[in-house]
């Protein structure tokens, strides 16, 4: 009430459609109950009518017979009176407990009315991009709740559509795309190898142009991966995967790397036996730990430490990798899943899609397409955590 009294600052719980609805029938019941007692009581009021008194004249009736009559007439106007008092009382005291019934069934009537409208919410909260293919369909005749059905079932449809022409424009560019860097890339090739002295600028330049063009190209393949992540349709190389076995090949490969950069390497594995096994795209999952493992190795200081951990527990499989490093806030690592998010020029690091900003961009995509999520937490110490959370396969599926 305080916004109704005009207080300013203070919220209001805001009735909901329903308890409006109930008011609304509660109240058009009770005017039309009140209305009819009054009819009641005025009719009622009405119906008695005193015979007039005989008048004393001869030939008329005796003073006896006068008192008796006098006295008949009072009684009757008592009981008439006691009738229409009763008759008030147990009117009013039914219009309580019909009051009390009206608001009872105005509910269950308001919540009959809009059990379509919570059956739409409900269906249109669980719509999300991957699955925006479902409809609401409502059913019955062609109403308002049915045209409302309609409308956001045609909008959805819309959604669906340039959700799809996006992903196709990302998917066919970087297609297209490949043909042209291969061509450069080998005319660059060719023309270092040409037999005969050639000037080293023009070396050093045939290098550079080659790096922008490796560059390039892992660009084009987290656009690839990023798109294949985020098309939302099945994915066809599903099988059973280890955590921990890709997590020791991605270290594995880039021992190099990390011992150049002088970084202490922690695995913390669970094993193969603990059950740290996913169903899923080993592409993908091979991908999202190579960005996870690029991202701690580039993003690093010199000295630095990387700590790679695998779990297994009820229904989730955790890869948790942490790494050191400056100083996060909240607000710049909310701004690292995001396509071309980068933090200054520090991070572009070496491996694969490094540079591009779509290396933690291509985790968040991967593990949503496998039904897990992506946690980003700045350490108070400095770096990164990453925790990467999946269904947990069977270990009967694991031992298949």
């Amino acid at each position: 009430m305080a916004a109704e009294l005009g207080i300013p600052g203070r919220s209001v719980h805001r009735r909901s459609v329903r308890w409006r609805f109930t008011t609304l029938y509660a109240g058009l019941f009770l005017a039309s109950a009140v209305t009819m007692l009054a009819v009641v009581g005025l009719v009622a009021g009405g119906t008695y009518r005193a015979a007039p008194a005989p008048s004393n004249q001869p030939g008329t009736l005796s003073s006896a017979a006068q008192a008796r009559i006098g006295s008949l007439e009072h009684q009757l106007a008592q009981a008439h009176s006691r009738q229409v008092d009763q008759l008030l009382l147990g009117s009013a005291a039914g219009l309580v407990v019909m009051g009390l019934l009206s608001v009872a069934t105005g509910w269950y009537a308001a919540g009959r009315v809009l059990r379509p409208l919570r059956a739409m919410t409900v269906a249109t909260r669980r719509i999300s991009a991957d699955s925006l293919h479902e409809r609401l369909a409502v059913p019955g005749p062609h109403d308002e709740l049915r045209d409302l059905g309609e409308t956001i079932d045609a909008l959805l449809e819309r959604l669906e559509q340039a959700f799809a022409a996006q992903r196709r424009f990302v998917a066919d560019a970087s297609h297209e795309l490949r043909t042209p860097l291969a061509t450069m890339r080998a005319s660059v090739d060719v023309a270092l190898a040409k037999p005969g002295p050639v000037q080293e600028q023009t070396r050093t330049l045939g290098r550079r142009v080659r790096t922008e063009l490796d560059q390039l190209d892992r660009l084009l393949d987290g656009f690839l991966t990023l798109a294949r992540a985020q098309h939302g349709v099945p994915l066809l190389d599903t099988e059973m995967v280890s955590l921990d076995g890709l997590a020791a090949d991605a270290l594995a490969e880039r021992a190099a790397t990390a011992s150049a950069k002088h970084l202490v390497v922690e695995a913390d594995r669970a094993g193969s036996g603990s059950g740290a096994w996913v169903c899923g795209s080993r592409t993908l999952l091979r991908r999202m730990v190579d960005n996870l493992i690029d991202n701690a190795i580039g993003h690093n200081q010199p000295g630095g430490w990387i700590r790679v951990a695998t779990s297994a527990g009820g229904t989730d499989a955790r890869l948790v990798v942490e790494n050191g490093g400056p100083v996060l806030t909240k607000d710049q690592v909310a701004q690292l899943a995001r396509p071309f998010r980068r933090l200054g020029a520090e991070r572009t690091g070496g491996g694969i899609g490094a540079g591009s900003g779509l290396g933690l961009a291509i985790v968040a995509a991967v593990a949503d397409a496998h039904g897990g999520t992506l946690v980003l937490q700045a350490r108070a110490e400095g770096g990164l955590k990453a925790t990467v959370t999946l269904f947990r396969a069977s270990e009967a599926e694991a031992v298949a």
